[in-house]
């Protein structure tokens, strides 16, 4: 009987020891599976804090887009491998690699949206001349483009005029067009994405106006002549200053394609031996200078024509208030120095953005407005700094 006895209370024994075992067996199972999704949810958060700080980038950037449609890229349900192509006027200067950036990630984000990667992907193809602002090239360009039979497609038209035959063309391929930055009279076209050219002018001429003391003379240097970017910003500089500056007066505006005018208007008045090509463009605005000694202030309508009289400044040591558009290393080291009064720094990168998702929706007919604005802000050496500035600038 005690043999009995104690062959069960061995049995309970070992029965008492297996249960404690596979108890501790589960806990063990049971932790090193809650430190896995412990480490999962980790990894999800981090990821996630990533995707929104990348967000942080640009998100600024599109939050001046107005209608807020057009900072979205949901809703766009393109076809798999559909082509967007988007044709700026220049390639290499900061504000069409800005509008490049911007055209870029509204395709990233569009496929992100669609779920659509390798060869089902979404294309969208930036491209412009080398030589910024070359007519011929565009165009050139511009036709390459449409024998691709795009979805639809963007431009920035270097001359207002020079894309209407191709625009007719694009029509009879069903193939949509929006412009951006610079437009043109074209009825044709989806959408106009761009800063507000003349709100954006009038304010320059207002800000160089309290400058001067609202009196003096004023020199414009412009672009060009043919764009109507460059035309909207003048028109709407001189109606302003004429409008409300009574004893403010422009004595010259400068075209900086017009060039060989100034050459031969230097030849004829100051009686010279030279042959127009002999002339530099850096004679021509020294001479614009001299014959206009009492200038007080200089309006720059891109940052091209901020160079110009920023050289003028060094060659001469001449100071006027200057005010003008956009800004690259040289403009705000200008900037920074007090040699420039303030700039309107638009929105390249959005505007590459808002074009790309205007010509998607232009695609897809799901309909356009007729403007797209882009937004700017008026930057100066006083608020350069602040917050609101540099989530524009970076």
């Amino acid at each position: 009987m005690k043999k009995r006895c104690k062959m069960i209370i061995a049995l309970l024994s070992a029965a008492m020891v297996l249960t404690a075992c596979a108890k501790n067996t589960s806990d063990t199972d049971s932790n090193k599976a809650n430190d896995t999704k412990t480490q999962d949810t980790s990894k999800d958060a981090a990821q996630d804090d990533k995707e929104t700080e990348k967000t942080k980038e640009y998100q600024a950037k599109l939050d001046m887009i107005e209608p807020s449609a057009y900072r979205d890229a949901s809703g766009l349900s393109l076809e798999e491998g559909a082509y967007i192509s988007i044709i700026g006027k220049g390639t290499n200067d900061d504000f069409w690699v800005q509008v490049k950036k911007g055209a870029e990630q509204a395709g990233k984000d569009i496929n992100e949206q669609l779920g659509y990667k390798g060869k089902k992907a979404v294309k969208v193809v930036y491209s412009g001349p080398s030589d910024k602002d070359n007519v011929d090239e565009q165009v050139n360009i511009l036709d390459e483009e449409l024998s691709r039979y795009p979805a639809a497609l963007a431009i920035s038209i270097a001359d207002a005029k020079a894309c209407e035959v191709q625009f007719d063309q694009a029509g009879w391929n069903g193939t949509p067009i929006v412009t951006f930055d610079s437009s043109s009279d074209y009825p044709g076209i989806s959408a106009f994405v761009s800063t507000d050219n003349s709100a954006s002018a009038t304010e320059a001429a207002n800000r160089l106006a309290e400058a001067m003391g609202e009196s003096g003379e004023v020199m414009l240097f412009m672009q060009d002549s043919k764009s109507q970017v460059a035309q909207t910003r003048e028109n709407a500089f001189v109606s302003q200053i004429q409008s409300t500056y009574p004893n403010i007066t422009i004595v010259e505006t400068y075209h900086m394609d017009q060039i060989d005018t100034y050459k031969n208007q230097m030849i004829q008045e100051l009686a010279t031996d030279k042959q127009a090509a002999d002339i530099t463009e850096e004679e021509v605005i020294d001479y614009l200078f001299e014959k206009h000694p009492n200038v007080k202030g200089c309006f720059a309508s891109n940052s091209d024509a901020m160079e110009l009289v920023l050289d003028e400044m060094e060659r001469k040591n001449v100071s006027p208030f200057i005010v003008g558009y956009d800004v690259n290393d040289d403009s705000m080291e200008a900037l920074k120095a007090g040699k420039i009064d303030g700039l309107v720094v638009q929105n390249p990168f959005g505007m590459g953005y808002a074009a790309t998702i205007a010509s998607a929706r232009a695609a897809l007919n799901m309909g356009n407005e007729a403007f797209v604005n882009t937004g700017y802000v008026w930057v100066t050496k006083q608020n350069l700094n602040d917050e609101a500035v540099q989530s524009i600038l970076n």
